[in-house]
């Protein structure tokens, strides 16, 4: 070991585990490294020594975070170490001491430094990229893998990752680009972690029950058999066992010691709620000296805030909540509740915090106890179950470091969710890094600007897509031999000495299912034996009962010869269908009881088939030589089953075909696309494509199209500022906003804007392009009030909740800033738009 290195080790007042010792001697032996951990294991010591080692050498070094919160509270972290003298930050909010040792910034305001000029970091010697698994996310990942591509070869990176599962993977490709990479792996928590589950009796006392969800039996990890017998017991309608309430479940982690604790909610209304019923129930957390600690932080941290933006933010409310020892954090909050709850909760003071899954990013906020109320979650289409990789996550905050012997992750229980898999979602897991990495206009525009084009196109091809499409073309080569052989043996077992069992399916098959038989499905009945030839419902059934019509079509309750009971419709019945006679049903009728199933089965097997003359023979549905093997079924079985290899074959071997050329393809699709608007000539950009260089937003074309055409020129400050918030406004749902404009003007320009993106999204489907997103002129009035300075409480929000109206209007400035510095004809609107923009609420306080 160095003596540099020893000097930071000997600051450090705590034994350091063994990767982070194995990595800060990677780091000063001048390689990369790839760090991955759970939360709360330690990663950003790594970082720390990187940052001493630079110092050492009188170099700089650049901390970077995927959100600006954790720059902000990484900023202030490192200056209270290294001295505020020492220690600068960068933030589309923030320019503190630019020319610092030790830069702490977002990892886009570095992207954007490395394509205006990478000469800036000719004296930097590490980049540290913390989250950097943030890589795989869908709208801002690739700037992750831009970094690291085009970074000056002499930085030494520093990534620091929560556990994935392809780990390796990632850093061979970081290998690739930066030279020699090590990876630094463990999966040891710093604080052992139990799952619990938490489950209520309805009956005798109503008692909760919080037991271990695993046991070590014979020194193997198991589900808990008691939790298994008391949930095997649960059958039908009414069921012993509950969901805890919220207050039951505080009270219970109270009496425990268990507490603090993070309880996760996926819904921010279901967060207030939660903290509003707390009040109600007179809960209360904290002591005389806690909660006065509690004031003085909260009145600091919204110190910048008027008395009437405090009332509309609810501040006494908030305040309630926060002597008590609760508070929610989530996204709709404004940035300086949040940043006091995060405080609050660090220092101890706040004993309970309901948060949605956005806190499981990066932010310091370790518990003793981290709660799931709910496995499942809404994806924006449907309910889905977490997966290991969430809950490891998830749970990742439970257990402090030098406080506490062990975590807890508390399940509550839920009757929708059965216990083996409860056991499967809480086991050890790890997601899986994938790019998502894919050229956009604005990058193309930069790589052109910067590099040759055959230097451009090996770059593409030197992305962790790109290096990721050749693993998954190797895994998708031993997925068709495997395919190969099933369909070798498939094709074996439907080959029949009488004939083609192909042909005879495909006479089957012919059948048409869509033409009905209108005599038999009008007219069946309860105990009716049913043959459906043809179709996908080609089999024998019994009726077990008529059901209530469905657009027009009969249907029926059916029990099939292999004992599933589903409903078939009129339409399901084909015309070469018929009745082959009737049952004498079991009583009472009860088609979700297994011993009525297993004796009306028993009946219908005794019913001999039949051919249309009605001699017992058995049933051919179409005149073949195939049709008279005893053997035809399972035949025909093997025949549909090698169909269905078929077309996976196909499947794969099209992605591989597909993997080989696509971002290549995509980016020349781009250029041409470029070309033809006047962007670039050649291999060189126009004045339009040095402006389109400097957009470093989703719609960047539309955008620049939108000031080529000169629809943002001669508007007013305000109305600048409230026809740009289309460009940087989502919805969070899926339905476009009604375009309501406050000006006659912005109606016309939004209409030109509108046939603009219809143009381009039409040229980008001619060219095989992903369309660009839609603008959305649902944030536009209130963009216009804000930028005209209406103040606060005076907004008409429309029931936007405060965080997001701070975030958007945030976003809406950094566009505002990137429209001022680089297109001089728009400098002097878009400066007085952004003074008005960036103020009160929206303004970024400090480093807050």
């Amino acid at each position: 070991m160095s003596d540099r290195l020893s000097e930071f080790w000997d600051r450090v007042e705590f034994t350091p585990d063994e990767f982070q010792l194995e990595a800060a001697e990677a780091i000063d032996d001048g390689s990369s490294v790839v760090v991955t951990a759970p939360t709360g294991a330690g990663k950003t010591l790594v970082a720390e020594a990187a940052i001493h080692l630079a110092l050492d050498q009188g170099k700089r070094s650049f901390y970077t975070t995927p959100i600006k919160a954790l720059s902000n509270q990484k900023f202030a972290d490192l200056s209270e170490e290294y001295g505020s003298d020492r220690v600068g930050l960068l933030t589309g909010d923030n320019v503190i001491n630019p020319k610092a040792p030790v830069i702490v910034a977002t990892l886009e305001v570095l992207r954007n430094m490395i394509f205006a000029d990478a000469g800036q970091l000719h004296d930097v010697a590490f980049v540290v990229l913390d989250e950097a698994h943030y890589l795989q996310d869908r709208s801002r990942g690739a700037a992750w893998e831009e970094v690291i591509i085009h970074c000056p070869r002499h930085v030494q990176f520093v990534c620091l990752s929560a556990t994935i599962s392809n780990n390796k993977q990632f850093a061979d490709w970081v290998g690739e680009r930066r030279g020699s990479t090590r990876l630094i792996t463990t999966e040891e928590r710093p604080v052992p972690l139990e799952s619990m589950y938490m489950l209520k009796d309805r009956m005798g006392s109503h008692a909760l029950h919080l037991l271990p969800t695993f046991v070590i039996r014979d020194g193997r990890r198991r589900a808990n058999p008691r939790l298994e017998h008391m949930l095997g017991l649960e059958r039908g309608r009414k069921r012993r066992f509950k969901t805890p309430n919220r207050i039951e479940t505080i009270e219970a982690l109270a009496s425990e010691n268990m507490l603090p604790a993070i309880y996760f909610i996926f819904s921010r209304a279901g967060c207030d709620a939660a903290v509003n019923r707390l009040m109600e129930a007179g809960v209360r957390l904290t002591d005389p000296e806690e909660r006065q600690a509690i004031r003085e932080i909260a009145e600091g941290r919204t110190a910048h805030l008027g008395d009437d933006d405090l009332d509309v933010l609810g501040y006494d409310r908030w305040m309630v909540g926060l002597d008590a020892g609760v508070a929610s954090h989530h996204a709709g909050l404004v940035p300086a509740y949040k940043e006091a709850v995060e405080e609050l909760f660090e220092l101890g003071y706040l004993k309970v915090v309901f948060a949605t899954e956005t806190l499981a990013l990066g932010i310091n906020m370790p518990a003793r106890s981290v709660v799931i109320e709910n496995l499942s979650k809404f994806n924006g289409e449907s309910h889905e179950l977490l997966r290991p990789g969430d809950y490891t996550q998830l749970t990742g905050r439970a257990g402090r470091r030098g406080i506490d012997v062990e975590g807890f992750g508390v399940l509550l229980h839920s009757p929708f969710v059965r216990f083996s898999q409860v056991t499967e979602i809480a086991s050890i897991g790890a997601h899986e890094l994938r790019s998502s990495f894919r050229p956009t206009y604005n990058m193309t525009a930069n790589l052109i600007a910067n590099y040759r084009q055959d230097e451009t196109e090996a770059l593409l091809e030197a992305s962790f897509a790109a290096f990721q499409r050749d693993d998954d073309r190797a895994d998708a080569g031993d997925a068709i031999a495997a395919l190969e052989h099933r369909l070798t043996n498939e094709e074996k077992q439907a080959e029949c000495e009488r004939g083609s069992v192909e042909e005879y399916l495909a006479l089957i098959e012919a059948l048409d299912p869509k033409r009905p038989n209108d005599g038999i499905a009008a007219t069946l009945s309860t105990g009716d034996v049913l043959d459906i030839v043809g179709g996908p419902r080609d089999g024998r059934y019994t009726v077990l009962k008529r059901l209530a019509p469905k657009n027009g079509s009969a249907r029926y309750l059916v029990l099939s010869t292999s004992g599933r009971v589903s409903t078939v419709g009129s339409r399901e019945i084909p015309s070469a269908s018929r009745r082959a006679g009737k049952l004498d049903l079991p009583t009472p009728l009860k088609p979700r009881d297994r011993r009525f199933v297993q004796e009306t089965l028993r009946r219908l097997r005794k019913v001999p088939p039949v051919i249309s003359d009605g001699s017992p023979q058995r049933r051919k549905l179409v005149e073949h030589p195939v049709a008279e093997c005893p053997d035809a079924s399972r035949h025909l079985a093997a025949s549909r089953r090698a169909n269905r290899v078929r077309r996976r074959l196909e499947q794969h071997r099209a992605l591989r075909r597909s993997s080989g050329f696509g971002l290549i393809e995509e980016f020349q699709a781009i250029r041409q696309l470029l070309e033809e608007l006047g962007y670039t000539e050649g291999w060189s950009l126009t004045p339009r494509g040095e402006r389109l260089r400097r957009i470093y937003n989703e719609t960047d074309l539309l955008l620049a199209e939108a000031m080529e055409k000169g629809f943002l020129y001669g508007l007013e400050p305000a109305e600048l500022a409230s026809l740009l918030s289309a460009f940087v406004y989502e919805p969070r749902t899926d339905q476009a906003s009604v375009a309501e404009w406050p000006t006659p003007e912005l109606h016309a320009r939004w209409s030109d804007i509108e046939m603009l993106w219809k143009d381009l999204t039409t040229r980008e489907k001619g060219l095989r392009l992903s369309p660009t997103r839609r603008p959305d002129p649902g944030f536009g009035i209130l963009a216009y009030q804000w930028a005209s300075e209406v103040a606060f409480d005076d907004l008409d929000a429309h029931g936007m909740a405060p965080g997001d109206f701070v975030r958007v209007s945030r976003q809406l400035a950094d566009l505002l800033r990137q429209i001022r510095d680089g297109v001089s004809e728009l400098r002097e609107e878009a400066m007085t738009a952004l003074i008005s923009v960036d103020r009160g609420v929206v303004a970024a306080q400090g480093v807050g």
